[in-house]
């Protein structure tokens, strides 16, 4: 899942983007969501810090207390894998826009067109892995999942469930024919489940393992090895509020 945010002064401008977006991802069936939207400049701040964007679109021309600039330069501060996009009737700000590691720039009026074009090039950038694994691509679909957002994937017959902090992805496949394309912090500790080492938060002495947002799974006697081993020798450890063993 992508999340987008958008931020513009004028209220008419910004729903009429949200609208468009919207009408993108499910004309093209995108795993995509405008997770935020606002006209006020705090208000897009204090957002990102608490929450995580994968692409924002943003007004240069920003009249607030802040300019579109200086909110891009604040925001990639904390997220330097953000896709940014700006757009504005100012043609003169297109060159200093770049210099922030721009994806895109729309010049207003922006047409459903040249925004669909833009977003449909951030899901072939992702398939191209430029992304360095920072997304994995959900069996055969489109679906593009954060690879630090997914917690553990389950087996339950023939699906694989991929389990996140707040919903879970399922899709026809088996833990044997993904393992081998899986990051190095996903371990399999179990006949029926790989986890992502680097969001467990404890191992409790039951052999069960537990997520930042209580999710568990259980630990098979088996794998129970492998999996000390990897965070032994892997410097996962570190990621652990603590070991019950």
């Amino acid at each position: 899942m992508l999340n987008f945010a958008v931020c513009d002064d004028n209220m008419v401008i910004l729903n009429r983007l949200v609208k468009m977006l919207e009408g993108i991802f499910i004309e093209n069936n995108l795993d995509a969501e405008v997770s935020f939207f606002s006209s006020t400049a705090t208000k897009l701040l204090e957002y990102t810090n608490s929450n995580n964007i994968d692409v924002l679109i943003l007004d240069i021309n920003f009249k607030s207390e802040y300019s579109g600039l200086e909110l891009a330069k604040k925001i990639r501060e904390n997220n330097k894998n953000l896709y940014l996009i700006f757009f504005t009737a100012h043609l003169e700000y297109a060159l200093v826009a770049y210099k922030l590691k721009t994806f895109d720039y729309l010049p207003k009026p922006v047409t459903p067109e040249r925004l669909e074009e833009t977003v449909l090039r951030i899901f072939e950038d992702l398939k191209e892995g430029n992304t360095k694994t920072n997304f994995i691509k959900l069996g055969n679909s489109k679906v593009l999942l954060k690879e630090n957002d997914i917690q553990y994937i389950q087996k339950d017959g023939m699906k694989l469930i991929y389990h996140t902090s707040d919903r879970t992805y399922e899709t026809y496949s088996s833990l044997s024919k993904i393992q081998n394309s899986l990051p190095s912090n996903f371990v399999r500790c179990h006949k029926s489940y790989i986890v992502n080492v680097n969001n467990i938060t404890n191992i409790k002495s039951n052999d069960t393992v537990i997520f930042n947002s209580q999710n568990s799974c259980s630990i098979g006697p088996k794998y129970k090895n492998n999996l000390m081993e990897v965070f032994n020798n892997g410097n996962y450890a570190k990621y652990l509020d603590s070991i019950d063993d």
